[in-house]
């Protein structure tokens, strides 16, 4: 059991809150503990200096699952703060709210996957939402949005935080995955490191617990996640880097461990119907956030619990910004489209677009039946007037995005990313 001693003081942020001669952490945590452990290439390559290695420091973080963190009442009043704005955001829905949840969903797996220099355009990505063959990592951006959402859904009704669904999510974030696949939604038997060679951990930033260590830490960190009597945006920060720390996986521990703070949120009723999209605020201050890990390695879990805040509040407030233009759209399309008759295919088309923006001719016709003449007719007027836009350069089969509500999803990222930056 370890227990977080209250912190007095800090040198962190403004030094009118906190003291401008102050020092020691913000939120003090065990600090992981070093220890050398024997090393030994299970492949040959790389330098010589790689083949020879023969042991290495690994960094062994404590159990957290029995922990008692002391906020003090500054950052307890920055994540108070940080809970009203995704309240609000929560509630703002109205008839439009699966439109925003998967609005939302999409925002944060996109940017979750940026962090991990996962990169893809918009319609890429929407592409590959739709089955159409794309690049890999906008197959991998959906892959993101797949695990989240199936991690979030584990949740629902008040369920627990189980460790079979945060693997079920990361085999489903892997299975296309060429190179990992066969490692998807299994815990790492092998020893792995963090930047330095390719082929040992030479030079490495961090080099997670031996293999053997896992099964607890992973038992430990569910304990800890499944709480009640500690602060939500605290458990979701601190156990967001503790499961990094442990680096569970061979590959995806960043994407699947953002999308345990969704889970926390969900689990914990902060949020009941929609995702806070915090991973858009964390790409614009990517060093920020690893330097953030590397405190509560250090035995600080300030930064990262103030990081989550600030990203959680930008991202709240902007997404209503959002949630509020969606409310618009359905009546500036019928406006642009020359206000079609109620009953027409342009019209019926227009009321399923919030819902479902990304679709194809004879998926449309399936859904608002008619005529097919009339649907591909009313097809071809939305794309004249600019509410929807092809995604292929296909004559046949033919898939179509409503293109405000793409560029708003764009958008939306772009917003909370600059002002993240100006914090």
């Amino acid at each position: 059991m370890s227990n977080f001693e209250p912190s007095k003081h800090s040198g962190r942020g403004n030094p009118a809150n906190r003291g401008e001669f102050s020092t020691g952490p913000l939120v003090a945590v065990e600090a992981h503990e070093r220890v050398v452990e024997p090393w030994r290439q299970t492949f040959k390559g790389g330098t010589r200096e790689d083949r020879m290695l023969r042991e290495v420091t690994v960094w062994l973080p404590p159990m957290i699952a029995d922990s008692k963190p002391s906020i003090p009442s500054v950052v307890a009043a920055e994540m108070d703060d940080a809970l009203r704005d995704i309240a609000a955001l929560d509630e703002t829905h109205g008839e439009h709210l699966a439109s925003l949840s998967t609005l939302l969903l999409r925002a944060e797996s996109v940017a979750s996957s940026k962090i991990e220099h996962v990169e893809a355009s918009l319609d890429d990505y929407a592409r590959a939402l739709h089955g159409i063959t794309s690049n890999a990592s906008a197959n991998s951006m959906v892959a993101s949005t797949r695990a989240l959402d199936d991690l979030i859904r584990s949740v629902q009704g008040g369920e627990p935080i189980a460790l079979p669904s945060i693997y079920r999510a990361h085999a489903v974030l892997m299975a296309d995955d060429p190179y990992e696949r066969a490692y998807a939604g299994r815990l790492r038997d092998m020893q792995n490191w963090i930047e330095g060679s390719d082929h040992s951990p030479r030079d490495a930033s961090y080099v997670p617990p031996p293999p053997s260590t896992v099964d607890d830490y992973m038992d430990d960190l569910a304990r800890f996640s499944n709480r009640s009597d500690i602060g939500v945006l605290t458990q979701a920060a601190i156990a967001h880097a503790q499961f990094e720390s442990i680096h569970p996986f061979t590959d995806g521990n960043g994407r699947i461990g953002r999308a345990l703070i969704n889970t926390i949120l969900r689990k914990r009723g902060t949020t009941r119907r929609v995702v806070v999209p915090l991973a858009s605020a964390i790409v614009a201050r990517r060093q920020s956030y690893f330097d953030a890990l590397s405190a509560y390695r250090e035995g600080d879990a300030g930064p990262i619990i103030e990081s989550f805040s600030t990203a959680s509040m930008i991202a709240a407030q902007e997404s209503r910004v959002t949630a509020q233009r969606l409310a618009t759209m359905p009546e500036e399309w019928r406006e642009a489209a020359g206000t079609p008759r109620r009953d027409s295919a342009a019209s019926k088309i227009l009321d399923s677009l919030l819902d479902a923006p990304v679709f194809s001719a004879e998926e449309i016709e399936v859904r608002i039946g008619g005529a097919t003449s009339s649907v591909y007719a009313a097809i071809s007027k939305l794309h004249e007037t600019a509410v929807i836009r092809p995604l292929t350069n296909r004559k046949r089969n033919q898939v179509w995005v409503a293109a405000s509500l793409a560029d708003e999803l764009d958008d939306l990222g772009i917003r909370i990313a600059a002002r993240a930056r100006r914090k």
